[in-house]
Formats: structure tokens, C-alpha cells, sequence
């Protein structure tokens, strides 16, 4: 499918300087067929905002047939330009990431889905992705029932519980209070060769999620941090790997918004044991 960009700049409430949060919109464009509707996805950067390859991925999340909303992260501190993957921008955008309340993220998560909710193209059934920091918001975002899936690429901060201000966030203690449990699919994806999290922090973040019994799925593969980036990577984009697990995420978002099977049913029946 074709797709088109523009942007909306939704006002914030906990911005302190009253600034409004830029969310690029990439959305299909089928000729003839005005009155179309899809489904949603709320796609969050990295910290360097949405750059070049963030918007590339969307688009191709679009062009699959999805509504797509990105956030720009940072607004509290500048403006929604992409910020540059060089030392300077590095520096930066970690920066940000630990001055930034997490209520203030929680809230631009909650924006991006009302939006989303709102455009006459959407069809209100929501999915969220996102990769390093992104990862986490798009993981953070599954604590919102309108979000029925979110497939995270390798989220940074979940095993520490270091995102935000105060470096003190509450994202695994709310999934052990149950906040996922009963909710939409999650779905888990780093590279054993990450550095940003280490095998101890990956083991703990899978046995959270099954002892709270959320529906998960969890993929290590043989990859560094940022494999995805087509840009800048630093020696580490692996393109076939990357189009390998776009399909896979693919066929979630397919499964759990691309069809409306209504209210899921637990029938507590037994899975037969059979060869």
C-alpha cells in the first residue's frame, strides 16, 4: 500500500513549560476507498526521537495496512527533530531519558492511543512496538486495555527499573501486581549479544511475565543492541534478521488487531498431551 505522513501537536498536561507533544501520523493511502479503516499502532523511538530509521520501520508497518503514531519522546526539552546518533546526541537523549517524568511518558503513550482512537481511518483497535527505549514505552503502553498487543525490541531499563526521573520506575512491580495479567499478548525480542541487557536481566524479565501469567512470547536471537537500526547502527543492523522478525511481529499484529475475534473466552479446559 501507499502511505502518507503528516503530524498533530496534541496539547500535554504534564509538560512544565506547556509545550505540546508533535506525533507524526504514517497511515495507508488506498486510492479510491476514502472511507477506509484500519487498525492502529503506536510505534515509539529510541532515544533519539523519531529519525530516519524509526520512520522507515512505521512506514512499513503502514504499508501492511496500519495506522501508525509516533510520539516524539523529548518534547519536554526541544523541539520533535530527530536527534542525531552521533557522541553529542547519544549523550543527550540519555539524558533526557532520566529527566523525563514517568507519568510524562505514560501520558504521551495515553495521547498517542487517544489519537489514534480519534482518526476517522482507525479503526480503534490498537497495537504498539517500539525499540531500546521505545521498547519499554511500548511495553509500558500494555498497561492500557485498548492495547491489545505490543511487541517490545529489545526494551532497555525493564530488568533495572531505571527509566525516568529518579531512576526508579515501577514497570516490573506493576506487572507482578497483576496490571498485565488477563490483558492483551506481549511479545519479547533481544539480542543475546546485548550489552544493554544482560542474560540476568533477561531471565528476570521472562519469569515475571510467567509468574504473573501474561500471555508472552520471548525471543533471544543472535544479535547485538540496535540491530534493527538501518542507520548509524555502529556495526550491528542486521537486515535479515530484522526482516525475519518483522514478519513475526507481523503476524501478531495481524492476529490480535488485524481480526476482530471479539472478547477472548477462557474455556479452562486442559491442552491434550498427544505426539
Amino acid at each position: 500500500m501507499l502511505i502518507t505522513k503528516t503530524y498533530h501537536d496534541i496539547p500535554t498536561k504534564l509538560d512544565p513549560n506547556g509545550r505540546p507533544i508533535r506525533i507524526f501520523v504514517i497511515a495507508p493511502n488506498v486510492r479510491g476507498y476514502p472511507n477506509a479503516k484500519f487498525p492502529g499502532v503506536v510505534c515509539f523511538s529510541e532515544i533519539y526521537q523519531v529519525t530516519g530509521p524509526v520512520e522507515r520501520f512505521a512506514g512499513q508497518i503502514a504499508s501492511q495496512g496500519y495506522v501508525v503514531a509516533c510520539p516524539s519522546a523529548y518534547h519536554e526539552f526541544e523541539g520533535p527533530e530527530p536527534i542525531p546518533y552521533d557522541v553529542e546526541g547519544t549523550d543527550r537523549g540519555n539524558k533526557y531519558k532520566i529527566e523525563k517524568e514517568l507519568a510524562a511518558y505514560d501520558e504521551d503513550a495515553t495521547l498517542a492511543i487517544d489519537l489514534l482512537c480519534s482518526l476517522k481511518n482507525c479503526n480503534g483497535r490498537i497495537a504498539a512496538t517500539g525499540m531500546c527505549l521505545g521498547g519499554h514505552l511500548a511495553f509500558r503502553a500494555a498497561f492500557d486495555r485498548r492495547v491489545l498487543a505490543s511487541v517490545c525490541f529489545f526494551a532497555t531499563d525493564i530488568h533495572s527499573a531505571t527509566l525516568a526521573k529518579g531512576k526508579n520506575d515501577d514497570t516490573l512491580i506493576r506487572v507482578n501486581r497483576g496490571d498485565l495479567t488477563g490483558k492483551g499478548e506481549l511479545v519479547m525480542i533481544f539480542g543475546k549479544q546485548d550489552t544493554h541487557v544482560p542474560r540476568q536481566g533477561r531471565d528476570l524479565i521472562r519469569k515475571t511475565l510467567e509468574d504473573a501469567d501474561v500471555t508472552t512470547s520471548f525471543l533471544e536471537v543472535q544479535a547485538q543492541h540496535a540491530f534493527v537500526r538501518d542507520e548509524s547502527s555502529k556495526g550491528r543492523w542486521d537486515a535479515a534478521l530484522t526482516r525475519s522478525l518483522f514478519g513475526f511481529m507481523m503476524e501478531v499484529f495481524e492476529r490480535t488487531v488485524g481480526r476482530d475475534l471479539g472478547e477472548r473466552v477462557d474455556n479452562g479446559g486442559s491442552i491434550e498431551h498427544v505426539c
